[in-house]
């Protein structure tokens, strides 16, 4: 089978982003014609793959980046807004649950408490603090806060063994938290999404160029990567959802707004051990503070992981660099990214960012021997024959023109859109896969706004109960969606 000339909506890559959005749109009109085109033979083989990403439900529970200090106050507002952020996403996905799109909700989504762990006397009063400050939001209501080693030892055994009884430890627990496969939940939409007529997708099929037909549509030269076969397909409506090449691709439609932007990219790599006997003793996702001058994806901690039904302990992930934008990728990426569009965006954060400069070349020369040392801060006995490392994802880190550094880097997630309202990418790696129904729902707003706002609307809500409300002002209503997807996702804390 090859792709037809013409189709209303085009969404490139078949990742978490793509699957989603088009599980959204078949959803709300379902003579859609859609087709979905990834590069790879499968999909969800890049950033949603189980081992490319944390697998974190990110709720701010227990990332501390999301709640800084400022002049000895704890500023919780963005992580009042990531929390809300994944409320919507097991809504959606409760949603599908419901109406039998998809099944079997613990082979992607599983209970797992979320934590925050310090060292050290300034970090417990920071955490001790932190804690008091999500406590005054509906959000945040259960979450434990200790310093007691006996606590302790009985949330988080394996990382409490051999300590010494001076040691100024503390910790908050948050039993809501989860893991997420993304990998296999994207599947599951696309295999969804397969067996419909109006959705086509080809694996082994890469998007090259993308450029405006001059009446309001776009033309998609497209490599089909398996047969040597070249086409063009026209589109009505594009998305670009295809990680690290979102950023070319959207450079290539020409729209002014993808003018000065450029990519960062950073690699990861994992500490892995699947010894049951250690793996039985750690239940929990538990993050410690970022190294500094590391990027927010580089944050330590040791998770918990079911991946394909098989529970294993992650510990890192530990940064690296490659001029690669995905992990199946090309080493020219990060060269043929640069123009003169974005050249001085790329020098000026390269300029205003030598601290991760240094951070990544430190972290790029580790020996495994050095990466242990990092893991026994959290295992104080942690042997090197019970862990391998295994290469984690491929993120590229936003680069925005900055009218006075030059350029500056970003560490969140943004929608991009031109002013016709018929082509979006999402650029960015944080907080990423968790926002995907959020992040969906924005490119929704600003591209479909009036059907949104009209014909769709109904529908909207059946999907996202809480759509347009602020959860955090709205305490009964946070209950009752969480009830709601703890029931259908099938959570057990």
């Amino acid at each position: 089978m090859t792709p037809k000339p013409k189709y209303d909506v085009a969404l490139i890559g078949g990742g978490i982003m793509s699957a989603t959005l088009a599980t959204m749109l078949h959803e709300f009109d379902n003579s859609l014609e859609i087709v979905i085109f990834e590069r790879l033979s499968e999909v969800a083989k890049e950033s949603s793959s189980a081992w490319n990403n944390a697998g974190t439900g990110h709720s701010a529970f227990c990332e501390l980046n999301y709640t800084p200090e400022k002049d000895g106050q704890i500023d919780i507002k963005k992580a009042e807004y990531i929390a809300e952020q994944f409320e919507v996403s097991k809504q959606f996905w409760s949603y599908l649950i419901n109406k039998g799109i998809i099944d079997n909700p613990k082979e992607f989504i599983n209970s797992c408490p979320h934590m925050s762990f310090v060292f050290g006397e300034k970090d417990v009063d920071y955490l001790k603090k932190r804690h008091e400050a999500l406590l005054q939001s509906p959000l945040f209501q259960g979450m434990e806060y200790s310093d007691d080693h006996k606590k302790l030892a009985e949330w988080i055994p394996l990382v409490m063994q051999k300590r010494m009884s001076s040691d100024k430890l503390a910790a908050t627990k948050m039993d809501q938290g989860t893991d997420v496969d993304f990998g296999k939940l994207t599947s599951k939409l696309i295999d969804h999404l397969s067996k419909t007529e109006s959705v086509e997708v080809f694996t082994y099929h890469e998007v090259k160029d993308i450029d405006s037909d001059g009446h309001g549509g776009w033309d998609l030269k497209v490599n089909d990567r398996k047969n040597l076969h070249k086409q063009t397909v026209h589109a009505d409506f594009v998305f670009i959802g295809a990680g690290g090449y979102a950023l070319p691709l959207l450079e290539s439609s020409g729209i002014e707004e993808s003018k000065g932007y450029g990519g960062f990219p950073v690699s990861g790599q994992w500490l892995v051990t699947t010894n049951p006997e250690l793996v039985e003793k750690h239940h929990a996702k538990v993050y410690t503070q970022a190294t500094v001058g590391a990027p927010p994806m580089s944050v330590p901690h040791l998770d918990l992981r079911i991946i394909d039904g098989q529970k294993a302990l992650l510990f890192g992930p530990f940064a690296g660099f490659s001029t690669k934008f995905l992990k199946e990728g090309s080493y020219l990426d990060l060269p043929e990214s640069v123009n003169f569009k974005n050249i001085r965006s790329l020098f000026g954060a390269w300029w205003h960012n030598m601290p991760l400069t240094r951070y990544l070349i430190q972290q790029v020369t580790m020996s495994k021997e050095q990466r242990m040392s990092h893991l026994r801060d959290f295992i104080k006995d942690a042997k090197e024959q019970d862990w391998e490392l295994k290469q984690a994802g491929q993120r590229v880190q936003i680069i925005k023109r900055d009218r006075f550094e030059g350029g500056r880097l970003e560490f969140g997630t943004e929608v991009v859109v031109n002013k016709e309202r018929n082509i979006a990418s999402l650029l960015g790696a944080s907080p990423g896969a968790s926002t995907s129904a959020f992040a969906m729902i924005m490119v929704l707003e600003k591209c479909f706004e009036k059907r949104l706002a009209t014909e769709w609307k109904d529908k909207l809500i059946q999907m996202i109960p809480s759509y347009g409300k602020k959860l955090a002002e709205h305490p009964e209503l946070i209950q009752q969606i969480r009830d709601y997807s703890k029931d259908k996702l099938e959570l057990e804390y």
